[in-house]
């Protein structure tokens, strides 16, 4: 049996989330809903279908923080589980350093390229 998990997470700015998410071609729903085991849900700020119809999402914390959400016992079992959040951590972190660096080069084209 499994059921929802939450992890912390560095991330804070939704809509980064959401740009990095669509940078991967993963489709982000924004104000979703993760579902687990015996229908528990959990609504989400940001959510993702994987192929295999198993849902990731990311909520608010309390502190501002973006929490992972998702039936982690089931997509332990995904071999590429690691390997994609690393890319979405790192599809995030070069979005976020590409807006504080616009807003230190006032008038500079920055682009991302993943």
């Amino acid at each position: 049996m499994s059921h929802l998990t939450t992890l912390p997470t560095v991330l804070r700015d939704v809509d980064l989330l959401v740009s990095a998410l669509e940078g991967l071609e993963l489709h982000p729903e924004r104000d979703g809903l993760v579902i687990g085991f015996a229908g528990e849900t959990v609504p989400v700020a940001v959510a993702i279908t994987l192929r295999e119809g198993q849902r990731l999402g990311w909520q608010r914390e309390s502190d501002g923080s973006l929490a992972l959400v998702g039936d982690l016992s089931r997509l332990s079992r995904r071999q590429d589980l690691s390997p994609l959040l690393g890319r979405i951590t790192r599809a995030y972190g070069a979005r976020l350093a590409l807006r504080d660096a616009s807003s230190h080069l006032p008038g500079a084209e920055l682009t991302v390229v993943c």
